[in-house]
């Protein structure tokens, strides 16, 4: 399940956002945790399992009227892999239905791959 970010999660969204290569330098960290909180354009939501109470994974998106680009997305060692970043944008999906999903440099291939999964899936349901 995604959870709106909110300052009580500061701790936990940097912890998990400093995963990411480009954010490990904590002034870098800190700018775009800024980057998160004042702009509304910049959204930050975290991500729990829904068999845990546990935040397991941060997912950072800039939005516009057409497009929620996918900025940043981290997950804990222990639920890396496809199966948990596939559920995060199904759910973002969900959330902004008339926009397209789209990635930076380092999330596109993810993105194209959750793409051409659901492509695949949509494809077998018509078959049936």
């Amino acid at each position: 399940m995604l959870v709106k970010y909110k300052n009580d999660y500061e701790k936990i969204a940097m912890g998990l956002l400093s995963f990411v290569p480009d954010l490990k330098p904590l002034d870098h960290l800190q700018t775009e945790m800024a980057l998160y909180q004042n702009d509304p354009e910049y959204l930050l939501y975290l991500w729990r399992p829904a068999d845990s109470q546990d935040f397991a994974g941060v997912v950072g998106i800039q939005r516009s009227q057409d497009i929620i680009l996918v900025r940043h997305i981290s997950l804990m060692p222990s639920e890396r892999g496809s199966h948990q970043t596939f559920m995060i944008f199904d759910e973002l999906a969900k959330l902004y239905p008339h926009q397209k999903l789209m990635g930076t440099f380092e999330t596109t291939p993810l993105l194209v791959k959750w793409e051409s999964k659901r492509t695949a899936a949509d494809a077998g349901d018509d078959q049936q």
